[in-house]
């Protein structure tokens, strides 16, 4: 028998679940039964595929107290924190519902005589859909309910860290009596991953990861001409003005930076501050720092959980002491926060200082609760700092002028410009990225694009 795909719980190192992975005969049905089903769901009228997608919402939120633990369990996120995610999974499914009808309609080119013309937006088939265990249902809701919406079906592969989270979609949708074969969650390892890939057994591929990741992606379906949307790695820099607000600023970088345990694709990993408020923000985020309570997820208190392994810990404390080793200063004591331990998955946040972007602080994704902080001179010294990085994801700005905003907005090389807020993703707008942080777009109107092909209609009425 294949080794079992399990989930080891970063609270206390237990396996939390663990499944066999899914047979080529498995995963064989599968595909066939959701190329059968979405034949059928193409044509299910828009108002009917909205209302059995709402069903699933409402059902999923219905789950919420028994996902909050769950979710802790499996990638200890705070239980104060979880149902939030709930509710952002909400937010955006119900939006996308609700603007489907007017995306997906047909585009009209205008009167031309004798003729009638138009561009359908028409359903791809079959998507699949892979998700990470950082925001398990955030990232994947962006993909799932747009995809079906637009009339196609849904394989799910589920990081194996979040495997349940899966199992609550397969729940939420079965409840929801959507058609049979329409969604499904399947326990895949890479390689049947890259067959399905290969043999263009799917006809789009939405991934969420890292960039090695999507360079696995795109290399398993080289060849096959099927659409692949990536969102990758960040180093989400935030520029604070002189003209800022300074303890709004301090508040929601340090929740930019920190929330679930800086394990974001979005979140705050580098901070340029104007010289003139340096040093108060400096002083104002360590002091803030030091207010998180780094404990056990389970217990309502704690507001820093442990990093989903020990490895990703290791990883982020190394970068933190080349850095020292380099000249950087770490400004918080681990002695603070008592529950921080060299080998496990529980670590404390840190504030470093006096860096550079020689170090690799500063320019490799960190993933982990640690923020470097540099000062600058003016705009064009942030800008080009902001610009500095093989990511493109997000870019936070904060200023009291809506015009510098914009012009130094305009100027950086990201997906989306943040103005006096960070590390939210507004389902009305398109998320995506530049560079290594991939391509592709989802959420909004312009999400739809990628989960429809343009078929034109030019019809001669006359002759």
């Amino acid at each position: 028998m294949a080794d079992l795909i399990r989930c080891i719980s970063p609270i206390d190192g237990s396996v939390v679940a663990e499944r066999p992975p899914a047979t080529d005969a498995e995963i064989g049905a599968a595909l066939a039964a959701a190329r059968a089903a979405q034949l059928h769901w193409r044509n299910t009228p828009l108002a009917e595929r909205a209302r059995i997608c709402n069903a699933a919402v409402a059902v999923m939120l219905g789950m919420t107290d028994a996902i909050v633990p769950e979710l802790a369990w499996q990638m200890g996120r705070p239980v104060r924190y979880g149902a939030g995610e709930l509710r952002g999974f909400a937010e955006r499914a119900r939006y996308m519902i609700d603007i489907a009808a007017s995306a997906l309609e047909p585009v009209d080119p205008g009167p031309k005589e004798g003729f009638s013309r138009r561009i359908e937006r028409v359903p791809l088939g079959t998507v699949l859909v892979i998700a990470p265990w950082n925001y398990p249902y955030l990232t994947a809701v962006n993909s799932i309910i747009p995809a079906l919406m637009a009339g196609n079906a849904v394989i799910l592969k589920h990081a194996a860290q979040t495997m349940l989270v899966g199992d609550r979609f397969q729940q939420a949708f079965d409840l929801a009596r959507l058609p049979a074969g329409l969604f499904r969650a399947l326990p895949l390892t890479h390689a049947a991953t890259a067959r399905i890939l290969g043999g263009r057994g799917v006809d789009q591929v939405n991934f969420t990861g890292s960039v090695a990741g999507g360079r696995a992606i795109e290399a398993a379906a080289a060849g096959s001409f099927i659409g692949v949307g990536l969102e990758l790695g960040g180093k989400d820099p935030a520029y604070v003005r002189a003209d800022a607000d300074l303890a709004h600023a301090v508040e929601n970088l340090v929740d930019g930076a920190f929330f679930n345990s800086g394990q974001s694709c979005c979140g705050i990993e580098r901070i340029y501050v104007h010289r003139d408020l340096y040093d108060r923000f400096v002083d104002g985020v360590v002091g803030l720092t030091k207010t998180y309570v780094l404990d056990d997820p389970l217990q309502e208190a704690t507001t820093l959980g442990p990093m989903v392994k020990a490895e990703a810990a290791a990883f982020v404390r190394g970068q933190v002491a080349d850095a020292v080793r380099a000249g950087a200063r770490a400004l918080v004591d681990p002695a603070g926060f008592p529950r921080d331990a060299a080998g496990t998955p529980y670590m404390a946040p840190q504030v470093v200082v006096d860096v550079s972007h020689d170090m690799a602080l500063m320019h490799e994704e960190t993933f982990g609760p640690v923020i470097g902080i540099m000062p600058v001179d003016n705009d064009a010294q942030a800008i080009a700092l902001m610009n500095d990085s093989a990511y493109g994801l997000t870019a936070a700005i904060w200023t009291a002028d809506e015009a510098a905003a914009n012009r130094i907005g305009d100027a950086l090389q990201t997906g989306t410009v943040f103005m006096n807020r960070c590390d939210y993703l507004d389902p009305a707008l398109a998320w995506t990225g530049v560079k290594e942080t991939g391509r592709g777009v989802t959420l909004s109107r312009v999400g739809y694009e990628t989960m429809t092909r343009p078929k034109s209609f030019h019809l001669r009425t006359t002759l």
